[in-house]
């Protein structure tokens, strides 16, 4: 489990600053151009756990630059290239403070609100008489805060964006219409595949001209939800557990072991097999997300590999 990269300390030529999300590392190089490497850390329940999982930055790098691709005619986005297998390059942009869930099915966060009682989400009404897992009569757009390094993000409604100034008016009807867009794609992309593209997030920020653009990942297994097509409504009708493509497995696997990222609980130890599996799970959902087969990439020296790759893209910039 040596073989990992979960955390790093590059000097860039150029470099201006470095940003630490929860999985992601972003440095500003001549603030112009962002160089984002996918670690392997893991995050549930906003807590980054304390090993990283062999493969998993290159699968959520590669994952989402190729979906970049397969939606730039429909929503532009900040990517410029790839020069490493767990990296990408795009133009530098300031985020919204706003991330965009979009979910077509009462899942997740939504269905363990809607079993506690709760008809409302984000300011969404949601009908009466569902099931978990049952599809939404249209999708509903669900926004949460941006939250800082170890803080929770909250549910938020388009109403308290708008009031608070978080966003623009102006703004925020674009980033309805891309979610809106992206999330269509999406889910005719993943039927193609015999999948059920169940939610999803996406971020996006402003280039220096003032254009919208998507930012970091899209329809990854860490951003979004996959079910099975074949025998969803058979499970649905007989009150069984759906077989889902996510991180989900990981927050119930978390849950049985008594941790839901709450004040005074403890994370429960992640043995050498239990990571494994997970890699194993992620290769998994790689293969079935984009119908190809996972080509390991050498990580006997990931660090220097990265560094080496990057100093080279950005030497013959």
């Amino acid at each position: 489990m040596s073989h990992t990269i979960t955390t790093t300390n590059f000097n860039f030529p150029n470099q201006k600053a470095v940003y630490r999300g929860k999985v992601r590392e972003v440095y500003t190089i001549n603030d112009e151009l962002l160089v984002m490497v996918a670690t392997d850390r893991l995050s549930a329940f906003d807590v980054v756990l304390p090993k990283g999982i062999p493969y998993k930055g290159q699968i959520l790098n590669q994952i989402a630059t190729r979906f970049m691709e397969l939606t730039s005619d429909i929503v532009p986005n900040w990517l410029l290239d790839t020069p490493d297998p767990n990296v990408a390059v795009g133009k530098l942009c300031e985020p919204f403070k706003v991330e965009m869930v979009i979910r077509g099915y009462l899942s997740g966060h939504a269905a363990r609100e809607y079993a506690l009682g709760k008809r409302e989400i984000c300011g969404v009404s949601m009908p009466n008489d569902l099931k978990e897992n049952d599809k939404f009569p249209e999708p509903i757009i669900t926004p949460t805060t941006k939250a800082d390094n170890g803080e929770h993000d909250a549910d938020i409604s388009r109403e308290e964006i708008l009031s608070k100034g978080i966003v623009s008016l102006e703004d925020y009807l674009v980033l309805e219409k891309y979610t809106r867009d992206l999330y269509q794609r999406g889910t005719e992309i993943a039927a193609g595949r015999g999948l059920i593209l169940v939610d999803t997030k996406y971020e996006f920020g402003k280039t220096k001209e003032g254009k919208i653009v998507l930012i970091d990942e899209i329809h990854t297994p860490d951003s979004s939800r996959y079910f099975y097509a074949d025998g969803y409504q058979d499970r649905q009708n007989n009150g069984t557990e759906q077989k889902q493509l996510s991180k989900e497995f990981v927050r119930r696997w978390l849950i049985e072991n008594g941790f839901q990222g709450l004040e005074g609980q403890q994370i429960p130890e992640m043995s050498d097999d239990y990571i494994e599996s997970v890699s194993e799970r992620y290769i998994e959902l790689y293969e079935n997300i984009l119908g190809e087969k996972f080509i390991k990439a050498d990580i006997t020296n990931i660090d220097a590999r990265i560094e080496a790759n990057v100093v080279d893209y950005l030497s013959r910039k």
